[in-house]
C-alpha cells in the first residue's frame, strides 16, 4: 500500500480542524516544507508546496504516520500503570507548578547521564510567550521550571534540531497527550525516516491536561482587554476545572472555562485522552494533597528513572492519591469529546 502523503494529512486532518498543533509533522518531514505560523489560531501547519512524495513520487508518509489525530483517540482514564503515587522534590525548584515532581526526575536524569536533552516548554518571564526548547544541563532545568503547558506550542518541532541535527541519542520529552501519541507513533513506526526519532527518545513523560490556549486570544486578548491583567502581573496559571491566575502581588483572579471557549485551540476538542496514557510517566497535580503532583507510572522504563530519583534522594513519594478525583476529570473529558 502506498504511503501517504501530507495532502492525505491536510484533508483528514488539517482542513477539518483535527489538528493537535504538536508540531510531530514540522519535525519529521524531511524536505523542511511544513511550518506555523506565529500569531493567528492556526488550525493546522502551513506547507510551502513542495513534498518528496506528492511532488517527486519519492516514498515518504512521514508526516502522516507520525501525526496522533489518525485514527481512534485513546478514551482511557487512568490507563494501564505499574505504580500510583505522590511525589514532590527534595530540593528548592523556585517555580514549581506543584510538587516539582518532573523536575526532580529530569534533574536526576541529567545528572546521572541517562539523558542528554530534555525537549520542552519555556517561557519569556516577562510576556509569558511560550517557545519549545532544549535543555540539557540542570542549573538551565530548574531555572526553567513550571509547567507552561496551558499554551499550544508545537513542541514536537524541536526533535529534528535535538535528534538529527544534534543527535542526541537520549532525549527526554516532555508534553501533553497529543504529543505523547505523536511520540508513541515515533517508536513503533517502521518508516525508515521517522525511526531515528524513536530510537532518540529515552523517555516520555506526559502532563494532564484538559486543554491547551492560544497564548494571543487568552493572554493579550481575554485576560488583558477583559481583565485588566498585564502578562508581567500572572506568576502562574493552573487549570482544575476552571483557570486560576495567581498574580505577583500574591491574589488570585477565577476564570470560568466556559469564558475561554474561543481561546481554546479547535484541535483538543478532538482529544479524549486527560492523562496521557502513552507515556511512561503520567503527571499533573489533581489527585495529590497541595505541594505535590501525581506520578502514574506505566512503563518498566518509567518506573527506573522514578526509582533512580528516590535512591538519590532527589524524589520523595508517598501513596496518597485520590483516583477518583482524576477519573472523575478524565471521564468528563472522554465525554465531553468523544464522537467529534
Amino acid at each position: 500500500m502506498a504511503e501517504k502523503s501530507y495532502l492525505d494529512l491536510k484533508s483528514e486532518v488539517w482542513d477539518i480542524g483535527r489538528c493537535s498543533g504538536c508540531g510531530a509533522c514540522v519535525a519529521v518531514c524531511p524536505a523542511d516544507s511544513l511550518f506555523f505560523f506565529e500569531g493567528e489560531m492556526v488550525t493546522g501547519p502551513t506547507s510551502n508546496g513542495y513534498c518528496k512524495q506528492a511532488t517527486d513520487g519519492v516514498t515518504c508518509g512521514a508526516c502522516h504516520a507520525v501525526c496522533p489525530r489518525i485514527g481512534d483517540q485513546p478514551a482511557e482514564t487512568l490507563g494501564t500503570y505499574v505504580e500510583l503515587l505522590s511525589a514532590k522534590s527534595t530540593f528548592e525548584v523556585p517555580r514549581k507548578q506543584s510538587g516539582g515532581a518532573v523536575t526532580a526526575i529530569l534533574a536526576n536524569a541529567l545528572d546521572e547521564g541517562l539523558i542528554d536533552a530534555i525537549v520542552t516548554v519555556t517561557e519569556d518571564r516577562w510576556t509569558l510567550k511560550p517557545s519549545s526548547v532544549i535543555i540539557t544541563t540542570t542549573d538551565v532545568l530548574i531555572q526553567q521550571a513550571g509547567s507552561r503547558y496551558s499554551w499550544w506550542v508545537p513542541l514536537l518541532a524541536a526533535l529534528k534540531y535535538a535528534a538529527i541535527e544534534r543527535k542526541y541519542k537520549r532525549i527526554a520529552v516532555i508534553g501533553v497527550p497529543c504529543a505523547v501519541q505523536a511520540v508513541a507513533r515515533m517508536r513503533e513506526s517502521d518508516n525508515d525516516l521517522v525511526k531515528p526519532y524513536g530510537k532518540a527518545i529515552r523517555l516520555v513523560i506526559g502532563l494532564f491536561c484538559t486543554e491547551t490556549f492560544d497564548y494571543n486570544t487568552l493572554i493579550l486578548g481575554k485576560l488583558k482587554t477583559h481583565y485588566k491583567l498585564e502578562p508581567h502581573d500572572i506568576k502562574k496559571l493552573n487549570v482544575k476545572g476552571k483557570l486560576e491566575v495567581l498574580k505577583q502581588d500574591g491574589s488570585t483572579t477565577i476564570v470560568p472555562l466556559a469564558e475561554l471557549e474561543t481561546c481554546i485551540r479547535k484541535g483538543c476538542h478532538y482529544c479524549t485522552d486527560l492523562t496521557a496514557v502513552l507515556s511512561d510517566i503520567s503527571a499533573g497535580a489533581i489527585g495529590s494533597p497541595a505541594g505535590s503532583t501525581t506520578l502514574i507510572v506505566r512503563t518498566s522504563t518509567g518506573k527506573g528513572f522514578v526509582d533512580s530519583a528516590i535512591r538519590n534522594r532527589k524524589l520523595e513519594i508517598s501513596s496518597d492519591v485520590d483516583t477518583a478525583a482524576i477519573e472523575k476529570l478524565a471521564t468528563a473529558k472522554i465525554k465531553k469529546n468523544s464522537g467529534k
